[in-house]
C-alpha cells in the first residue's frame, strides 16, 4: 500500500532523487550549498506572500523547501522525523508572549 502521507515514503522519494542525480558524489549533499538553496527557496516563498501570488505557487515553493530539508537530513545523516518530535517536545514546554501584536513562542531570557 502506498501511503503518500508517510514520512518514510517522502524520505524514500528524496533519497531516490539524490541517488538518481548522484548528489553524494557531485556536490549536491554539501551542506553549505544546501543552505544556499534553502535560502533561495525561502526567498521564493517570501515573494509569493509579498507579491500576492496564488496559494498554489506558495505551496510549490514550500514543497521545494521541504524536499531540501529532507535532503539535508539525508546529507547530514540524521533522523529528521525524530528531530521534529524532539523539537516539538521542547516547544510544548515553552510559554508564549504577544510581541508587537503577534504571538511569539520562545525561550524568553530576561536581561
Amino acid at each position: 500500500m502506498d501511503n503518500r502521507d508517510s514520512y518514510r515514503q517522502m524520505l524514500a522519494a528524496v533519497q531516490a532523487f539524490h541517488d538518481k542525480h548522484d548528489f553524494k558524489n557531485t556536490g549536491g549533499e554539501e551542506l553549505t550549498y544546501r543552505i544556499a538553496l534553502m535560502a533561495e527557496e525561502l526567498g521564493e516563498m517570501s515573494a509569493c506572500v509579498t507579491k500576492g501570488k496564488a496559494v498554489a505557487d506558495l505551496a510549490e515553493e514550500t514543497a521545494d523547501l521541504l524536499i531540501l530539508l529532507i535532503g539535508t537530513a539525508i546529507a547530514a545523516d540524521f533522523d529528521l522525523r525524530q528531530a521534529f518530535w524532539n523539537k516539538m517536545a521542547k516547544l510544548d514546554q515553552r510559554s508564549s508572549r504577544m510581541i508587537d501584536g503577534r504571538i511569539r513562542v520562545s525561550e524568553f531570557r530576561e536581561l
